[in-house]
């Protein structure tokens, strides 16, 4: 259904764009539809999946806001599915914090300010789509005051609260969005030395020669890191290893997929297809008899556009050769070569429609003769000498087309499509050599004129029986009685753990803390049932037998993670090769012994002195040296005026422990007043953007969040 339907005729929901995952992107292009309570239109939700700083989020409104996004993707897999639930939670999140904080500022949104944007030129492109004069092709104003005074008095709840949903709530977002970022961007002061500093630092560059003594010289065997050293580094480092609640989860997977067995049954019975498959003129009934997996496709393929294994020898077939079997993916396929024709890659024609309904309520417009008729004149009219253009503005009823003077490119395979007019698209592809006509269609009368026919080329109509490779049910029942077996035997960790060894199993350790809102497993994409087990589950306890894809999963929860700063046994694998390093770099610093010259940095590891800077790349903010890789802190001590004189102390960076000398610091290019400028100006932006954006994190930092999804999925 069409927006302008929408509003106009039934005030239902108005799609928009898909809802972004950054906070300020969502605000600009979401609304708080999840805001029922104290609204114009009521409340009548009592289910919620949250809260945040007391506003609930309502299960019906989340599931609302999954399904308009859902409904756009609707090939979209369980994976892609999971990532939509969770961006519509962290975006409905957004909005309850950023909504609470403009409440304290006092930053309000009243009924004049929405009139005013509504009923003006900057109105939301909903309603600029909707209420466009099709004469004029302006926003007409007071239709659409008539449509919103009609919409206020409306006893349709849904309908009422799914305009103010999409339309009024992104409005008024939008606004008190502009108002709150306006008041942080006024708040913000730069100096002007600060910002000349900074484009100094962005324009000069500095040359160096260093030594770098990698943290590699040490073996790690030869570096003990203990407990105790774990523990020091997470009380010194706290706030940056701060978790949340979770399990830690391992699993043993039993395979279902198709086994070599399965594989070779489905590839023998595509053979003995084969004969009846050639011998069969109608490839159109032969596949759906046998259930081809692949259905038949009655079109045609440019040469350059097929894509299958085994092309040339399929295209080289008599007409009526079956070729194969062969494997194309998960399928085993037998290809019959039926026709072949020239046909153009794409072809660009224009057209006027005199439409007989109307696109948005399907209702008829004007009699069918009488479109045939003015389609006709309009044939005749451009034959002796007028104008296509004017023509074409005052009679096509296609607005999209006139908006390109009727002319539209379509490729071969849109044209072949099941969306695409059949009698459109005949006349397209008509072997007579017509280039004008008028054609009816389910739409009206066209008058159509093929402009040209591009990159014509040899196009096959190809049929093709195939059979997916499928596990048989012996294959799968192997499978989960195998799976049902461990998970009836083990009764703890032990007895787990002695089953998988016994019996040569793969167990699988999942390296990250799993919480309870998950969906993934290690690489298991779509774990969700087990996640939700092991939520409640206990240390130990083993999961019954789980269908995941092609496998059946039995999964052991090995611990429980408390809230807060993890213990040293989970820490480890995070911190251990940050403490080695830091103990590599005391022992390289005592060999050096404060070395006074790069040679002497040099020669306790037989090392060379290097150089870097000469291709004026190194800056104070560089993030990457050419020749050293990340090292913030050589790029910082590279601009250290004391180290142009002497040598720097030994200092550790990312990869190992440095000593340098700055040989010169100097501009790029003296640049102009006016570029300067520019730069202070561009400087003081990035500023003002980071503290934008850095008071939406610190906001939901301190939020009071309570997340029930997980009660619900």
């Amino acid at each position: 259904m069409s927006i302008i339907q929408t509003i106009r005729e039934k005030g239902a929901v108005i799609v928009i764009a898909l809802i972004g995952i950054s906070l300020v992107a969502f605000i600009l292009m979401d609304s708080m539809s999840s805001r029922r309570g104290g609204s114009l239109f009521g409340d009548n939700n009592t289910t919620t999946i949250g809260v945040v700083n007391g506003e609930k989020i309502r299960l019906d409104d989340f599931n609302n806001k999954v399904k308009e996004i859902q409904q756009q993707y609707p090939n979209a897999g369980a994976s892609q599915n999971n990532q939509i639930m969770e961006s519509v939670w962290n975006q409905m999140v957004a909005e309850k914090v950023v909504d609470g904080q403009f409440k304290k500022l006092g930053i309000t949104f009243t009924p004049d300010e929405m009139s005013a944007i509504m009923f003006s030129q900057d109105a939301p492109q909903q309603l600029k789509q909707a209420f466009t004069d099709k004469q004029t092709g302006q926003y007409d104003i007071e239709q659409a005051k008539q449509w919103w005074a009609q919409t206020k008095k409306n006893k349709n709840e849904e309908q009422r609260n799914a305009i103010i949903s999409q339309v009024i709530d992104p409005m008024r977002l939008n606004s008190l969005y502009t108002k709150y970022t306006s008041m942080i961007a006024a708040s913000i002061y730069q100096p002007k030395w600060l910002a000349k500093e900074k484009t100094e630092e962005k324009n000069n560059f500095a040359t160096i020669s260093y030594v770098a003594v990698p943290y590699t010289v040490i073996n790690d065997s030869a570096v003990k890191v203990t407990d105790q050293d774990i523990q020091t580094y997470l009380s010194n480092n706290k706030l940056k290893y701060k978790q949340e609640a979770g399990v830690k989860i391992s699993y043993v997977a039993f395979s279902a997929a198709a086994s070599a067995s399965d594989s070779a049954k489905i590839l023998s019975s595509l053979k003995e297809l084969k004969p009846q498959f050639e011998a069969d003129s109608n490839a159109k009934f032969f596949l759906g008899r046998n259930s081809s997996s692949i259905p038949f496709f009655d079109g045609y393929t440019p040469r350059s556009k097929i894509q299958i294994p085994n092309k040339d020898s399929i295209i080289d077939l008599p007409n009526g050769g079956v070729y194969g079997p062969y494997q194309d993916g998960s399928n085993y396929v037998l290809a019959k070569k039926l026709e072949t024709k020239i046909l153009p890659d794409s072809i660009k024609c224009r057209h006027i429609l005199i439409g007989t309904i109307d696109p948005q309520t399907q209702q008829p417009t004007i009699p069918d003769s009488t479109a045939h008729r003015i389609a006709d004149s309009i044939a005749i009219a451009i034959k002796n000498g007028a104008d296509f253009n004017t023509l074409d503005q005052k009679y096509s009823t296609d607005e999209t087309a006139k908006q390109q003077q009727g002319v539209m490119t379509f490729d071969l395979t849109t044209i072949q499509g099941d969306g695409f007019s059949k009698e459109f698209g005949d006349f397209l592809l008509n072997d007579k050599g017509e280039t004008k006509k008028v054609v009816k269609t389910q739409y009206g009368w066209h008058y159509i004129e093929i402009l040209d026919k591009i990159n014509p080329e040899p196009a096959y109509k190809i049929a093709y029986m195939a059979k997916e490779i499928v596990p048989s049910d012996e294959t799968i029942n192997a499978a989960n009685t195998a799976a049902i077996k461990l998970s009836g035997l083990a009764k703890d960790e032990k007895t787990f753990n002695d089953y998988v060894a016994k019996n040569g199993l793969k167990k699988v350790d999942v390296p990250n803390v799993i919480q309870k809102n998950d969906f993934q497993l290690g690489a298991l994409q779509d774990a969700r049932t087990i996640i939700k087990w092991a939520t409640d589950a206990k240390e130990g306890q083993v999961s019954e037998p789980y269908s995941v894809k092609d496998d059946y999963i039995v999964a052991i929860v090995d611990k429980r993670i408390r809230e807060g700063v993890p213990d040293v046994t989970t820490a480890r694998p995070m911190v251990e090769g940050i403490i080695m390093n830091d103990k590599k770099a005391d022992e390289i610093k005592k060999k050096l012994n404060n070395p006074t010259s790069l040679d002497a940095a040099a020669a306790p590891y037989h090392l060379q002195v290097m150089n870097s800077g000469a291709d004026s790349t190194l800056t104070f903010q560089a993030e990457i040296i050419n020749g050293i890789g990340h090292e913030p802190k050589v790029a910082g001590a590279s601009f250290n005026k004391e180290y142009q004189s002497k040598v720097s102390p030994a200092f550790a960076g990312n990869s190992g422990v440095f000593v340098i000398k700055v040989n010169s610091v100097a501009a790029k290019a003296t640049i102009s007043p006016e570029l300067e400028k520019l730069q202070m100006n561009e400087e003081t932006s990035k500023d003002t953007q980071a503290a934008l954006s850095q008071s939406f994190s610190a906001l939901k930092k301190i939020a009071d969040i309570k997340d029930d999804r997980s009660r619900f999925f």
